[in-house]
């Protein structure tokens, strides 16, 4: 198997294991407040990675750089926060059905980002099937309106405009985690950790403006468990990077929407099935022309 499939094959993976997920934290912890959630889950992120760590058996820093490392993911963790918590404002004051679709076409930022900053260069089935992997995603998260409602829309509300901003800064940070991974050789038992920790650290001055629910504690097993699906998720898709382009890895690990929207629809009786089988059909294609491409 050539290197590029085995790097589809791992953003591929993470997309299934990122889509069930966030079909997990729908189903589990919408009583908890956003920062809330991110705070435990996040802080038991580096207990559960630890296995990975020790098998692993990869110096924590790169020799030579490690100040510059550590303040590179440092930076990356924070622009990871911007586009959590303007994603988590976006749907807190505007629509899910307008601001979801907006939110997942990370790839549409990240494409000429890599293009422009790193030079990458992509085939034109490549190109072909980022754009259709991207429209993939955004048919996931189409919720009934008219389709390009949301993007029409997009100049006037604030809350569009919040996941625009969202979408663009997790376009950042897939082009910054491939810097990562390829040049500055940045290994997941690094990144991990110290992204995990950051966030927690980030999140907790805004946890405690809410009140946690009374329950918390007989919660967190199941906490645990959401812990270890970002830990290895971002474990698997980090090794994609580490493979390929941040332009081709985007759209397919975006694909985790698709896994949770149709997880919805079969197991919650969601609306809008059809559309979601479309969205898969159009993901599968987009990935093959990438594939091949």
């Amino acid at each position: 198997m050539s290197t590029v499939n085995v790097g589809i094959a791992y953003a591929v993976l993470s997309a299934l294991v990122f889509g069930v997920y966030l079909f997990v934290m729908k189903r589990w912890f919408t009583g908890y407040p956003s920062p809330v959630f991110l705070l435990l889950t996040y802080s038991l992120v580096p207990i559960v990675y630890l296995p990975i760590v020790f098998v692993s058996n990869e110096p924590f820093l790169p020799a030579g750089n490690r100040v510059n490392v550590l303040a590179s993911v440092l930076a990356v963790t924070a622009v990871t926060a911007v586009g959590l918590l303007t994603l988590f404002r976006a749907i807190r004051v505007g629509e899910v059905s307008y601001v979801s679709p907006i939110s997942k076409i990370v790839p549409v930022f990240v494409l000429p980002l890599e293009v422009g900053l790193l030079g990458q260069h992509l085939s034109a089935l490549q190109v072909g099937g980022v754009v259709v992997a991207t429209a993939a995603v955004y048919v996931a998260n189409w919720q009934g309106t008219a389709l390009l409602a949301p993007l029409k829309r997009a100049r006037q509300s604030r809350p569009a405009q919040l996941a625009l901003l969202s979408a663009a800064a997790f376009a950042l940070v897939d082009v910054s985690k491939r810097v990562l991974m390829q040049e500055l050789a940045v290994e997941p038992t690094t990144y991990i950790p110290v992204m995990a920790v950051g966030i927690a650290v980030l999140m907790t001055p805004l946890a405690f403006r809410y009140q946690v629910p009374p329950g918390w504690r007989g919660d967190l097993p199941k906490f645990v468990v959401a812990a270890m699906f970002v830990a290895y998720a971002n474990h698997i898709v980090l090794l994609s990077f580490q493979l390929l382009p941040a332009s081709i890895v985007s759209p397919i690990v975006n694909g985790q929407a698709i896994v949770a929207v149709i997880l919805g629809a079969i197991v919650l009786d969601e609306a809008q099935f059809r559309a979601r089988l479309a969205a898969a059909g159009l993901a599968i294609v987009g990935i093959a022309m990438i594939s091949v491409g």
